[in-house]
């Protein structure tokens, strides 16, 4: 079963299409986790504090969302310790049964695409190797297709998916991506559109992503309608701002045809809510219950 249809399943199996993004910023970490920020201790020590963090982040939202996107850079911030936490979270979310969406960005020439493509969904063939192994990732295209076909050609082995840049949520998405006519996103989501012929799923979906920023709903629904067999990932709801009604555009009928993720909304929910860190757990599934009434909310009336 290819990527989409694994994705098709597990949107169907949790009844919404949340993506729990995991960002696990150091200074916003509760206390109970702060031996992360204490630079005294050894990086080793730091690194696992962190990982204990999204462990216990993935603990209380398993069986609710079906997906989990770990942030690599917040990981890479303890050099190979880090990277030792990042395969433990990636394992857990398995042992969960949640998708992994990879938040890497990766983009580079052909044979170092295809090194990265190798190491983060295919792997060397070491036993166990498949457990630190990612679902989907997310991809950069500006250096163009040759940068893409790596993953393409992985993803087609190893019935994985990746999700390509398309329009980004941050406030300077627009210094590059709106430049030309046909815009770069537009053209960026045609070829992804293109991509995804040939990694066709059996529910009309391909294998092959886009991100598109939740903080555009008018692009969002003109991208939508460029690429209507293109899984979604919606970053930007929650505390970038944009809300449920934001997102509508992006589903297909029966809720599915796109992820809507939250991070720090979820994560450190206790902060905007006022609460002690000690509640830090009880926030963080308030916000996650919200946040599955609301997008299903939408999604459900899609058609």
């Amino acid at each position: 079963m290819n990527y989409a249809d694994r994705l098709h399943t597990a949107i169907e199996k949790t009844g919404n299409a949340c993506l729990l993004g995991i960002d696990p910023h150091l200074d916003l970490l509760p206390e109970q986790y702060g031996a992360a920020r204490d630079p005294s201790l050894p990086r080793a020590e730091r690194a696992a504090a962190m990982g204990d963090f999204c462990i216990a982040l993935l603990d209380l939202a398993k069986g609710r969302v079906p997906a989990v996107k770990p942030q690599s850079a917040f990981f890479e911030v303890f050099g190979a310790d880090g990277h030792a936490q990042w395969e433990r979270v990636v394992a857990h979310a398995k042992t969960l049964r949640m998708l992994v969406v990879g938040d890497v960005k990766r983009g580079d020439i052909a044979s170092t695409a295809a090194a990265y493509a190798r190491g983060l969904l295919q792997g060397t063939g070491c036993a166990g190797e498949a457990d630190h192994l990612c679902d989907a990732v997310t991809v950069n295209a500006f250096l163009g297709e040759e940068s893409i076909t790596p993953f393409l050609e992985v993803c087609e082995k190893t019935n994985t998916g990746i999700y390509v840049l398309v329009r980004t949520s941050n406030p300077g998405s627009a210094d590059f991506q709106l430049c030309g006519e046909p815009t770069l996103s537009e053209r960026i989501a045609d070829a992804v559109d293109r991509w995804g012929e040939g990694l066709m799923g059996v529910n009309g979906y391909s294998s092959v992503g886009a991100v598109v920023g939740a903080t555009h709903p008018a692009a969002l629904a003109k991208m939508r309608a460029r690429m209507p067999h293109t899984p979604l990932l919606l970053p930007g709801y929650g505390a970038q701002g944009a809300g449920a009604q934001d997102i509508a555009s992006g589903f297909h009928k029966g809720g599915q045809g796109a992820l809507v993720n939250s991070s720090r909304g979820i994560s450190f929910a206790y902060k905007k809510a006022g609460r002690p860190c000690t509640e830090w757990r009880e926030a963080a599934t308030d916000a996650l219950n919200v946040m599955i009434e609301e997008i299903g909310s939408v999604a459900h009336t899609a058609v």
